[in-house]
């Protein structure tokens, strides 16, 4: 690639604009947390490992904003800064794991010197991101055996470098597939109503020289239907502790289709997007969005004026439907409440 999702600089936070792709490459420069919020917000950074390091970054430039308050003070803004950073979109897990990694360094504020504290919350921020990196190459090793050589893949939003800090998820274990030489090809969904898989998705499997088919998101079932799916991998933004998963609205009608079809189907997420708190997937909040992202594309209307609109960002897929969950520590499958509790940090690890 010749591009990096994220640069996480002293001053600043450099990010992939991803709302100019394909178009153009340029970077956002958040250069405060209120800017970071606004980028996740509106969308520049998504994917959830790359809006959690984002998060976590945008913590560490909050400490520089208020680095001059005694402490009282600082603890106080700080806060509601994190406070702040865990509203800016509320479905995907890893935005309030990330921050409260770097909320444990917040509260030494007491017994550390502020430039040493501002040199450990630097440190963390780029520890998140380069083990997310690791971990998503790991991912992508333990999950690429699950696709057979010659096979088809389905994919669903974008789950590659730009949904993470680097390398990728879903598409990480299809990037891995196809390094390992199995000769596959993958059919890319557009995904509405944003088109991350056809303006994302799409734009990174070609850069990676990766046999790739645009289809329209109502194609998919036609392609199952003839045989020409042999396993669906998509990603994940929440994972309940029962397997129950929420990603991109679209995954459950794939999941229902892949049922009817017998087509394996596959989640790839690190371990940081299970939520171990939440039973199950009927407890995940799912975001709404602006209605103007079905009505309208590039502010141009394309539905009538005054037409109600339904625009969740997510749907919840059961685990029922779902064959295995790929981490990095493996592949998890059903009873997922069991097998999902043998890998929680600090959980049974045989």
């Amino acid at each position: 690639m010749k591009w990096e999702t994220m640069l996480l600089e002293e001053d600043c936070l450099k990010l992939i604009d991803q709302r100019k792709i394909p178009q153009e490459i340029e970077y956002f420069k958040a250069r405060d947390y209120q800017q970071v919020i606004f980028a996740i917000r509106e969308m520049v950074v998504r994917g959830a490992p790359a809006i959690g390091a984002t998060a976590a970054h945008g913590v560490y430039l909050a400490a520089v904003e208020f680095k001059d308050l005694e402490n009282e003070d600082f603890q106080k803004e700080m806060d509601r800064a994190m406070q702040e950073l865990a509203e800016s979109r509320p479905t995907a897990v890893n935005l309030t794991w990330g921050i409260r990694r770097m909320e444990k360094i917040v509260k030494e504020s007491e017994i550390l010197e502020r430039g040493k504290l501002l040199e450990k919350l630097l440190k963390e921020s780029r520890t998140i991101a380069r083990e997310d990196v690791e971990i998503n190459k790991e991912l992508g090793r333990v999950g690429q055996k699950i696709i057979p050589p010659g096979a088809a893949v389905l994919s669903h939003c974008n789950t590659g470098a730009l949904a993470t800090v680097g390398f990728g998820t879903a598409l990480g274990v299809i990037r891995a597939a196809h390094a390992a030489g199995k000769n596959i090809k993958v059919f890319v969904d557009e995904t509405r109503p944003r088109l991350q898989g056809a303006r994302l998705n799409a734009f990174e499997l070609l850069e990676e020289g990766i046999p790739a088919t645009l289809i329209v998101d109502s194609t998919a079932a036609v392609l199952m239907q003839k045989g020409e799916v042999d396993v669906i991998v998509v990603g994940a933004d929440r994972i309940a502790a029962n397997g129950d998963t929420a990603n991109k609205i679209g995954t459950f009608m794939l999941s229902q289709l892949a049922k009817v079809f017998n087509i394996p189907f596959y989640i790839a997420a690190p371990i940081s997007t299970i939520d171990f708190n939440l039973d199950g997937g009927e407890d995940i909040e799912i975001e709404e969005r602006d209605p103007r992202e079905i009505t309208h594309w590039q502010e141009q209307p394309i539905a009538p004026e005054g037409i109600n609109v339904f625009n969740p960002a997510f749907d919840v897929t059961p685990a029922e439907n779902i064959t295995g969950i790929i981490t990095e520590k493996g592949i998890v499958q059903a009873p997922f409440k069991e097998n999902l509790a043998s890998i929680a940090p600090g959980g049974d690890k045989g």
